[in-house]
């Protein structure tokens, strides 16, 4: 049997290319986002079976249950990635758009990653089964805040931490689930607010099934970001507010 993939947040973007990608590898992929007629246009497109779930991460429960109709409906799910995300400039503080990014980047995120681990520790308990692997995608700018983008950055730090502890947690339980954090930088979608070091979705989507593959705990994307984080960590926070005001 072919192993299965649901990526949450594969209507465009790193989403999208990570199905394309996956297919090509011969994963079975389900596809879960607002954009259904977009989606199955996708799925016509992809080397292997699909199925598609409409999905609004900012309705959490109503996405929690359509994941797990979703991967009922799928022959296998070996792999679950967390990819919706959105990314608003806002230096006016307007909340409508802090609490639409809190809601899908914070809520959404986690309501997807605790279904997903929900998911595959039930399936560990049946004989002759493995876990999974859950992989999301946060952001070399969890490693700062920025005004403008403070809701995001902030969002992104709490993927990172929350896929931490998620992953400290499978190590005390003795679980069998592989947790990856990728931390792209400037990738060339929609959420884009930069393009020093870009990279196409392409790209992206390659070197991301390249850290499943080797089920690594983390992941720069692309590898050179990790210059900018080891960086980050260096440069004293008051030298940091200055060079980004």
């Amino acid at each position: 049997m072919a192993d299965g993939a649901i990526i949450v947040g594969g209507s465009s973007g790193i989403g999208e290319a990570l199905a394309r990608e996956l297919a090509d590898d011969g994963y079975v992929v389900g596809l879960a986002a607002r954009r259904t007629e977009r989606m199955r246009r996708i799925g016509s497109e992809l080397a292997t079976k699909s199925y598609v779930a409409t999905m609004d991460v900012t309705d959490p429960e109503d996405a929690r249950e359509g994941f797990f109709q979703l991967a009922e409906a799928m022959p296998s799910v070996d792999l679950v990635v967390v990819s919706a995300g959105v990314a608003d400039v806002n230096y006016d503080l307007e909340w409508a758009s802090e609490r639409r990014t809190i809601d899908v980047n914070v809520r959404g995120f986690a309501a997807i990653a605790t279904a997903a681990i929900s998911y595959f520790e039930e399936r560990s308990g049946r004989a002759g089964e493995t876990g999974g692997h859950l992989v999301g995608i946060s952001s070399v700018a969890s490693r700062f805040g920025n005004g403008g983008t403070q809701a995001y950055n902030a969002s992104k730090a709490f993927v990172s931490r929350y896929l931490e502890g998620l992953r400290t947690r499978q190590a005390g339980s003795g679980g069998d689930v592989t947790i990856t954090t990728i931390e792209p930088g400037f990738v060339d979608t929609e959420m884009s607010y930069g393009s020093f070091w870009q990279c196409s979705p392409e790209t992206a989507a390659k070197q991301i099934v390249r850290a499943i593959r080797k089920e690594k705990t983390h992941a720069y994307v692309t590898r050179r970001w990790r210059l900018v984080a080891w960086t980050l960590s260096l440069v004293p926070n008051a030298i940091l507010r200055r060079a980004l005001s």
